[in-house]
């Protein structure tokens, strides 16, 4: 058995394939891709530590999750994202100051958007985890793309003289998409 369509049947069937087709695909288009950036840390000259550090944009700020080893037993760091994105090290990476934007940056007493966290080490020198850095983000005027994020020897104290100072860094990367 044979069907005949009509012009405006076959109109009609064409358009209703197309509008299938074009809806599929604004699936694709609209659905809420992730923003996620990552940083492989490297051991800057006479330290043994590195690690990875993985940035996922959430609606409460950016989840910053990192596994790294090497750090002394039993110690605190300071783990900070500074202004540049350079990890080229002589002594100590040319990263910049802490990343700060410029309204914070007056703030001399107060922790910075770039002052993530300080993490421990455990026995064996590794630290495992993530926090959340509701100051930071993946786009925009705070943020940390193609910026340094460093692991510090000392850990961060917001309250000390001189603010954001944590001595030199451990363990150098480059946050990437």
């Amino acid at each position: 058995m044979r069907h005949r369509f009509d012009g405006r049947t076959l109109s009609t069937l064409i358009a209703m394939a197309a509008a299938t087709l074009l809806m599929s695909g604004c699936g694709i288009i609209f659905q809420n891709h992730e923003k996620r950036a990552d940083a492989t840390l490297l051991p800057t000259p006479g330290n043994a530590t590195r690690g990875s550090v993985t940035l996922i944009e959430r609606s409460d700020g950016v989840q910053v999750s990192y596994s790294i080893s090497g750090m002394p037993p039993n110690s605190e760091h300071a783990l900070q994202v500074h202004e540049r994105g350079d990890c080229i090290v002589i002594n100590q990476p040319d990263a910049g100051p802490v990343f700060a934007t410029a309204g914070d940056r007056k703030k001399s007493s107060s922790r910075v958007e770039g002052d993530l966290a300080n993490i421990r080490a455990d026995a064996n020198g590794t630290a495992t985890g993530f926090i959340v850095a509701p100051d930071v983000s993946l786009d925009g005027v705070r943020s940390v793309l193609s910026r340094a994020i460093l692991l510090h020897r000392d850990a961060s104290d917001p309250y000390a003289m001189a603010p954001h100072s944590a001595g030199p860094a451990l363990a150098c990367g480059v946050i990437r998409q």
